[in-house]
């Protein structure tokens, strides 16, 4: 699987493309808008500036070659003309993701094979809205693909069996660790394990106990992990944990989600990518 079409180009959606474009793929990126995709330049070389603190093969020709693997358009007949396989990463919304796939069922090719990236949501839930629900499923990464490389494959009860092992196959071509989820499961592994966590530590924030900085000195502190919760939501950034959290159950979270739109989102503190979220990175 050569060729490759990523439907959204956030904080993860272009992280894919970059890291499969430097892995030899042959990448589209798709967006809603020409003033979307005018922005990517400036994310490819952040991201050049990551692969050279943090992957140690990566040369100044490695990175000016991925970059030009990558070809970007808001025409999404012609994003998905050539695809063998197709990375959505759009909002984690699931009536949004329902009508992408719906719309690319339409034009795609029929071989292609369809992959979400949804942190949170079912693939079985989705899967119906493909066309194609035998050759559906999840290949979900987690931030900072680069760095912590993990490809989670998760399919649903009517995923064609090697077309799973095909996505498992080409996840380790892109340099990801393939990691079989063997059954459906809301957040697969990773998520399943940080979300909990991640809800912990916003919890604790809303309720004054502690502030981010405190809260992550006496993770890191008492555990020796690297970082603490709130340096792990600059790097997912604001969105993710926004649209998340709007319309939970749980009341502490739906406060949560208004003080990260009132504080951080409105105020552009999207996170890391943005140069600040709940710390400066600029």
């Amino acid at each position: 699987m050569q060729h490759l079409t990523v439907l959204g180009t956030g904080v993860l959606g272009s992280q894919i493309i970059f890291q499969s474009a430097y892995s030899g793929k042959d990448v589209v990126a798709y967006d809603l808008s020409g003033d979307i995709l005018a922005k990517l330049p400036e994310r490819w070389e952040y991201l050049k500036a990551a692969y050279r603190r943090d992957v140690p093969d990566a040369s100044e020709e490695k990175l000016d070659a991925a970059v030009s693997r990558i070809r970007a358009t808001a025409d999404l007949a012609d994003a998905v003309s050539a695809a063998d396989i197709i990375i959505e990463a759009v909002p984690e919304r699931l009536d949004i993701k329902q009508q992408t796939w719906e719309k690319v069922a339409a034009v795609a090719p029929e071989r292609t094979i369809f992959c979400t990236n949804s942190s949170t949501l079912l693939p079985s839930d989705i899967a119906p809205f493909t066309g194609r629900p035998a050759r559906f499923l999840a290949l979900h990464f987690a931030n900072e693909v680069w760095k912590f490389n993990t490809g989670e494959v998760m399919g649903h009860a009517g995923t064609d069996p090697e077309v799973f092992e095909e996505v498992a196959v080409f996840a380790e071509q892109i340099g990801m660790v393939p990691i079989r989820v063997n059954k459906e499961q809301p957040g697969y592994v990773l998520n399943s394990l940080l979300v909990p966590f991640l809800n912990a530590a916003a919890a604790l924030f809303v309720k004054g106990v502690a502030s981010p900085e405190d809260i992550d000195k006496t993770w890191t502190i008492a555990t020796g992990a690297p970082v603490g919760p709130f340096r792990i939501y600059d790097v997912v950034g604001m969105m993710t944990p926004y649209n998340l959290s709007k319309d939970s159950a749980d009341p502490t979270m739906r406060e949560f989600a208004e003080v990260l739109k009132r504080d951080y989102i409105d105020k552009g503190y999207l996170g890391k990518g943005a140069g600040r979220g709940f710390y400066s990175y600029e």
